[in-house]
């Protein structure tokens, strides 16, 4: 039983949802984002919420009509609000800069690496060290945050690397003198 698909998502001020055939199409102050909806699910569209109704019990509607909820909810908070990754960039001489639209990072490699973010995400350097990934469409952030990490993922032995703000690295302990 998909609990989180009967709960109805509610729609705020400003945002719009329209279904063109197996498509929703959710517009709200920051954009425009569509959403697939699978074969099975059929959503009943009020002014202010959606509710989601599958056709049948088998399993795989049922696991589609909680992730079909769980997309559409992320994508009205998306238009809305927005969403927001921050990475931390630890080590002696690692920094990031913008170099005009493309990120600049310095991760101790004999070049530099440029990163340049695809259309609807920003990336914004703070501190040299500390950088914010935003945009409306929750899994281009997490892919863009994911992509720069990758680059230089953080080490157990000393924790240098990029890793997410507040992410905890299991740290090992080195070698151990005579």
């Amino acid at each position: 039983m998909s609990r989180i698909g009967k709960k109805p998502v509610t729609l705020p001020k400003g945002v719009k949802v329209t279904v063109n055939g197996a498509e929703a199409v959710v517009e709200g102050i920051k954009g425009l984002l569509k959403c697939p909806v699978p074969q099975g699910i059929s959503l009943d569209v009020q002014a202010d919420s959606i509710n989601l109704v599958r056709a049948d019990e088998e399993a795989q509607t049922r696991a589609f009509h909680g992730l079909c909820r769980a997309l559409i909810q992320n994508a009205v908070t998306g238009v809305t609000e927005g969403w927001k990754k921050e990475l931390d960039i630890v080590g002696i001489g690692y920094k990031a800069a913008m170099d005009g639209s493309k990120l600049r990072l310095d991760l101790g490699y004999s070049h530099p690496i440029f990163y340049d973010a695809p259309a609807g995400v920003t990336i914004a350097v703070e501190k040299n060290t500390h950088l914010v990934v935003t945009g409306h469409d929750r899994q281009a952030v997490g892919q863009v945050a994911a992509d720069i990490r990758q680059f230089r993922k953080p080490e157990p032995y000393k924790g240098k690397g990029v890793q997410y703000t507040g992410e905890v690295i299991r740290r090992k302990a080195g070698k151990t003198g005579k």
